[in-house]
Formats: structure tokens, C-alpha cells, sequence
């Protein structure tokens, strides 16, 4: 009525209130009345807000790659942004809506700004290397942003850039599949390769120890026999020892032995010297005797059977002397028993 209206704003939207060129009131989710011919209405969006993006760069190798991914930001200093982009508001019906389309001019600056940092980071890049760090890709672009000119000048934070994939084209995808089975066919390969080798070391382990047990079994029979040999070397050195030490008393015995005899010759033959020496003396001495004395002298203390057989004995040298001789068993038995 008459040109008056109302206006309220939510909490995401930062107005200004401009009349006569100056700004009469300002704020985040503000409300007021002003007079339309007059007043000049400014609203930015403080929300955050997603920028996607997806476009086709070359890498270092010449390789034509598709990046994907999104920019989140949000308008932390409207009075910046507002004095490089126009964003004045009508209402028409009740529907407010902005002048120019400086508003959406925001997305397309940080789409064309992530497209020249991710160009300038793949150029330095490789095709398998880009493919894999999507991540640092990311990191790099944050870190560029924040520190863009561009984006300080227009009160802009960057919250966080996400690169969702970097795609090869499908011919050069094909390719990098191929180089990649063939590459896993080869480790599987070489896996099998080393489990086999593996396999091949260890049964040779199991066998040098085997061997190695069965040589240290016949070191040991060997030093078990050495030390038997040695054993029975010195049981028959001992042996040896014990029986020369026997013949060596045997020898001194039959040495002793020896002698014995010998002194036992010498005394025999002492004796019988002395024996004959006797005899002889005494046939000296009996050749001047008669030898009926001699025979008488022999009688003397002679046995009575002595006496019977020596007389029997003159009896039978004088036998031609004798005419009759009768000898009955009872004279025998009277004269044994005399």
C-alpha cells in the first residue's frame, strides 16, 4: 500500500537495507519494512553450498583422464562479495528473486577455478599414478583454493573438495585392465612360483637334516666304535702288559727254578761224591778183612727172615755138600715165628 512492504529473511540469508545508496540496516535472518521506490534490497546466501564438477584434463603421459567430484563453500564476508557481484533482489507477486545472474556466476568461478588447479596438479602427473591419488588430488585443490586470491577477495571459505574418481577413457581403461591382470597373472604366477620354490626349499631342509642326522648317527657309531677299539686296545695293552708281567715272574721263576736244580745237582753230586768216597774208603778198608767176618759183622742185628733167607743162600751154594736136607712147613712156621 502506497509503496510500503515487508520483508523477512532466514538465518542462512545475509540482507542489506540500501536507500540513497547507503546501507540503513544489515544482518543474517533481519526483517523490515521499507518503501520500494527507494530502497535497494541485498541478499546473500551464508549457507554452504555444493558445487559438483566433472571434466576431461591430460595427464603427463598424454592420457586424456575424467574428473568427478564437488566443492563445498560458503560466503563468510558478504560486504566483500557483494561489492564485486550484483546481488540485488525484487519482489514481484510476492517472489523474491535477484536482478542479475551474478548469484550463480559463484559456482561457475569455483567449478573454473578446480579445473585449473586439477589441470596444473595432472600435468605433473602420470595416467596409473592419477588414477590412485585421488585423494592428494583433493588435498592439493583445497590447499590452492584457500589460498586463491580470487576466493579472499571474494569473502568466499572454502569448506572441503571432494574428488569422487578419475576415470581413463574406456579404451585406455581396457588397456590399464589388461596391464593390471597381466601384472596380477604374474603375481599369481611368481606366488606360485615361491610357494613351489618354498616347497622345494623346505623338502631340501628336511632332507639336509635328515642327511645331516644320519651323518651325525654314523659320526657318533663311529666315535662309539673308536671309543670301543680304543677300550679294547687298552684292555689287550693291559692284557699284554699283565701277561708279560706273568712271564717275566715265570721267567724269574725258572730262573730260580734253575738254579734250584742246579744247587740240587750240586749237593746230589756232592753226596754221591761223598757217597762213593765212603764207599771206596771203606772197600779199602773191608778188602783187608775176611770176608767171613764181614759176613758175620753183616748178621749182627740182621731180622730173623734176613738170617732164614741168608742161610737158605749157604744152604743153596752147598748144596753138593749136603746128602739129605728135609725142610717141612711146620719148621718154617716155627722159625718165622722165632
Amino acid at each position: 500500500m502506497f509503496g510500503i512492504k515487508s520483508i523477512k529473511f532466514q538465518p542462512s540469508e545475509y540482507a542489506f537495507k540500501y536507500r540513497n545508496g547507503k546501507i540503513m540496516k544489515e544482518g543474517a535472518g533481519i526483517s523490515f519494512y521499507y518503501f520500494a521506490p527507494k530502497t535497494s534490497i541485498v541478499m546473500v546466501q551464508i549457507a554452504s553450498s555444493d558445487c559438483p564438477f566433472m571434466f576431461e584434463e591430460v595427464t603427463s603421459d598424454y592420457q586424456t583422464v575424467s574428473v568427478q567430484g564437488q566443492i563445498t563453500y560458503r560466503i563468510v564476508e558478504p560486504h566483500k562479495v557483494i561489492r564485486l557481484l550484483d546481488y540485488t533482489m525484487a519482489v514481484r507477486g510476492g517472489i523474491h528473486y535477484y536482478l542479475s545472474e551474478d548469484p550463480q556466476k559463484i559456482s561457475l568461478r569455483m567449478s573454473n577455478l578446480v579445473r585449473v588447479l586439477v589441470k596444473k596438479h595432472l600435468e605433473n602427473v602420470r595416467l596409473a599414478d592419477a588414477v590412485r591419488e585421488s585423494e592428494p588430488l583433493a588435498q592439493s585443490v583445497l590447499e590452492n583454493m584457500r589460498a586463491s586470491e580470487e576466493v579472499n577477495l571474494l569473502g568466499i571459505e572454502i569448506m572441503s573438495v571432494t574428488v569422487l574418481a578419475v576415470l581413463p577413457t574406456k579404451e585406455t581403461s581396457r588397456a590399464l585392465e589388461a596391464e593390471i591382470r597381466e601384472r596380477l597373472l604374474k603375481k599369481s604366477d611368481d606366488a606360485l612360483y615361491e610357494r613351489r620354490n618354498a616347497s622345494i626349499e623346505q623338502e631340501r631342509g628336511v632332507k639336509e637334516n635328515e642327511y645331516n642326522t644320519e651323518i651325525a648317527i654314523e659320526n657318533k657309531r663311529r666315535e662309539v666304535r673308536q671309543t670301543q677299539l680304543d677300550a679294547e686296545q687298552a684292555e689287550m695293552q693291559k692284557q699284554n702288559e699283565l701277561e708279560a708281567e706273568r712271564m717275566d715272574a715265570q721267567i724269574l721263576l725258572e730262573e730260580k727254578r734253575r738254579a734250584l736244580i742246579d744247587l740240587v745237582a750240586e749237593n746230589t753230586k756232592a753226596e754221591a761224591d761223598a757217597r762213593v768216597y765212603e764207599l771206596r774208603m771203606m772197600m779199602q778198608i773191608l778188602e783187608k778183612v775176611n770176608i767171613d767176618v764181614i759176613k758175620a759183622l753183616a748178621m749182627v742185628g740182621m731180622q730173623p727172615q734176613a738170617l732164614i733167607a741168608n742161610a737158605f743162600q749157604s744152604l743153596a751154594e752147598n748144596a753138593e755138600k749136603i746128602g739129605h736136607l728135609n725142610i717141612t712147613p711146620d719148621l718154617m712156621r716155627e722159625m718165622m715165628a722165632n
